[in-house]
Formats: structure tokens, sequence, C-alpha cells
């Protein structure tokens, strides 16, 4: 079964997948193939999430685009598919494995030559970042939760002019906001997004698809 959006018990789930657009014969393929990593699979994006993430890079016009936190790839296939003419995503990702399932899907939908994939500590890699990413029109952040606070700092500098960071999993299945739970990831998480909600820089809000999405944009 795909992951539900927070929130949402299976009934009002599966209404909300059947007013959404379905995913298509690749993505059905990927989450299946996910699926078969077993408790892993959890961290592959929601169906409905993957096609607002399309809808937001197209919303946006977004040419330049950088995710961290790649997994089998379902959300670069959904950002990759809503680029403008001539966009680029780079993908910053960790495991050889997990991003050869991703490669391989990418090239089943066509979006492999859109695609840039840098297997290397994420931060390693935006700290290295070009001219070429000095206006950033969309990021999506979901990797390890301690890492955020950087990769946002990396990343916000870069934002071009409306251009949006996206980030996942900032409502952690609830616990952010239940202080019995106090394990390293969700402490990060709650860090984030406090840095975040004072950041006088920037305008947010934590959207209830998936297990959280926080959008950002510059003040």
């Amino acid at each position: 079964m795909s992951p539900r959006s927070i929130g949402l018990d299976e009934r009002l789930q599966h209404y909300v997948a059947e007013h959404t657009t379905a995913p298509d014969a690749v993505q059905r393929a990927l989450i299946e193939r996910t699926a078969e990593l077993g408790d892993a699979a959890g961290m592959q994006i929601a169906p409905e999430q993957g096609e607002f993430l399309t809808l937001l890079t197209t919303l946006t016009g977004a040419r330049c685009a950088v995710e961290v936190g790649t997994f089998t790839g379902y959300s670069a296939l959904s950002i990759a598919r809503g680029l403008a003419d001539g966009g680029r995503l780079l993908c910053c990702d960790v495991s050889q494995d997990w991003t050869a399932i991703a490669r391989e899907h990418w090239e089943m939908a066509g979006v492999a030559e859109r695609i840039e994939l840098r297997v290397a500590p994420a931060i390693e890699t935006l700290r290295d970042l070009d001219e070429h990413f000095d206006a950033i029109d969309l990021a999506f952040i979901d990797a390890d939760k301690q890492g955020y606070v950087d990769y946002y700092e990396e990343l916000l500098p870069r934002l071009a002019p409306g251009g949006v960071i996206c980030v996942d999993n900032t409502l952690w299945s609830g616990a952010v906001a239940d202080p019995d739970v106090t394990d390293a990831d969700t402490e990060a998480l709650r860090r984030f997004n406090d840095r975040v909600a004072a950041d006088d820089r920037t305008r947010q809000v934590i959207v209830p698809i998936g297990d959280g999405l926080t959008l950002i944009r510059h003040a």
C-alpha cells in the first residue's frame, strides 16, 4: 500500500487518491519496486505528494531544481516532469543501490536527460555548487533530518526570486507536537521548524500532505 498523507484514515485516503491524477504505469512500477525493499519503502513519498510536486514545479516555471535525498527516485521523477523546457534537476544522495532503481525508472519515464545525480554527502555537493546554481527555482529536501538546517542554509541564499524550498517530513507522524517524543530525528525536525518559523528572511507554510511538507520562499 502507498503511504497515506498525515491525518487521513484509509477511507479518506482512498477518496483523495480517486480524485487526484493517478500514477502512470512507470510510477506504479516504481512504487511496486520500492515496496520490495521492505521497511525502507516507507521513505517513498505518497503519490498525491508526487503530483503536488509536479504541479508546483510547473506553476513556478522551474528550470533549475535541486533535490536533497533521492531514494528510489519518485520525487525526482515528479519534479523532472514539471520542469520548463530545458530545465535541469540536480539530485543529491549517498546510496548507489537505491539510486540505481531511480535511474532505471527515470529512463523508463523519459526524464533521465533532465536529471543529474551526484552520489556524495549532500552538504558537500551543495557547498560545491557553481554559479549555474545561483538561482534555484525549486528545491526539495527529504534526507537525513539532522542535516535539514544545514541544507536549508545552503539553499536559501541561492533561491531565485519567486523560488520555493519544499521540505518533507516536517510533521513527522505528529511527533513534532508531542513533547514526550525526544529522539534525535524528532528533535532535529523541531529545531528546523522553529528555525524557519523565526526566520525573518522567509514566508512559510506547513501543508499536511504526505508526512508534512513545508513550503518556503523569500519574504
